[in-house]
């Protein structure tokens, strides 16, 4: 990631979750590891103050400025260059208040670009932000390229997958998660549950109750569906820059709250869809393939249709359990 930043950008890594999520550990971590070293000057951001207190010592070996920000009005573009300016900073690290709302309303300086953004949350208190916060959540892992969280040691293997089934819904396709104790990196192989659907015949046949589930399962394990003919019902989009024989068919899901839904689907290929208008409910057959496409930015799911016909329309949203 540091290779990657060009000389004429001010690279911004933002680092998001709640009060007492471990942001602050997280981030001195970082700037003590060599790989996340600079020659110049870094600008930290602070938005709110937690328990755990800066390493003044570190902060001041590794060039880092510490400004503290207690309310979310103060972000703008003039304050921001000029605490750049005043230090004379090459990068700024943002530790960005959860609870200020989605981290995409902050006006950034001309120059200065997004490179990464990382969600730290606290595994002792996540089941209860879950229940009672989670509009909040999905904002704030929209974008998340790594979420990790932390403090996992007295939680049950029922409830980390738990975590585990909400949390996957609301971050995107090629994001991570991480979930770590005393001991490491908790392997989320081994929170596998036993899915609703046959995977191990050259067949899968999805039901509409399980859609939201296969998305998820073939978008952290494709290779369980590689040259498999799947079977499913959805509905129908299109886009103008699509390839002409392009589309995707999927479903309406409600990845957090009933004000954050969002249609999920893989792109398809099909010589007859021009038959078919967008917005049609479809029952198909497809081989899945794992191709490299720019719509992915990267590699992703193709489903190469076998056949295609017109069905009637089925409950949304999707499900994800």
């Amino acid at each position: 990631m540091i290779d990657e930043i060009q000389t004429n950008e001010i690279p911004v890594f933002l680092i998001n979750g709640f009060l007492e999520s471990g942001k602050t550990s997280f981030i001195e971590y970082t700037i003590g590891e060599e790989y996340f070293h600079i020659k110049g000057n870094t600008l930290l951001i602070v938005c709110e103050e937690g328990e755990v207190e800066y390493n003044t010592k570190l902060l001041g070996m590794e060039k880092t400025f510490l400004v503290t920000v207690d309310d979310k009005e103060m972000l703008t573009t003039k304050f921001l260059s000029e605490q750049l300016e005043k230090n004379r900073c090459e990068r700024v690290i943002f530790e960005y208040n959860g609870m200020w709302g989605s981290p995409e309303e902050i006006s950034f300086p001309k120059d200065w670009v997004l490179y990464q953004q990382i969600t730290v949350m606290d595994g002792s208190t996540l089941g209860s932000y879950l229940n009672n916060m989670k509009a909040l959540m999905g904002p704030m892992l929209r974008n998340t390229e790594l979420c990790i969280v932390n403090r996992c040691d007295d939680r049950t293997h029922e409830e980390l997958l738990n975590f585990k089934r909400q949390l996957r819904p609301m971050m995107q396709q090629g994001s991570m998660l991480v979930m770590e104790n005393k001991y490491g990196e908790v392997e989320l192989e081994t929170l596998d549950e036993e899915l609703p659907y046959d995977v191990k015949g050259s067949e899968v046949i999805i039901k509409p109750e399980h859609y939201g589930i296969w998305y998820l399962d073939a978008r952290d394990y494709p290779e369980r569906y590689l040259g498999k003919t799947v079977d499913f019902t959805a509905r129908i989009m299109k886009n103008r820059h699509f390839e002409k024989n392009m589309f995707v068919p999927g479903r309406m899901s409600m990845t957090c709250c009933e004000n954050d839904m969002a249609f999920l689907g893989y792109l398809a290929r099909y010589d007859g869809i021009d038959k078919y208008q967008a917005g049609s409910w479809v029952h198909l057959k497809a081989k899945f393939k794992i191709e490299p496409r720019s719509e992915y930015e990267g590699e992703g799911p193709v489903l190469d249709v076998i056949s295609m016909a017109l069905t009637g329309e089925i409950k949304e949203p999707a499900g994800f359990y």
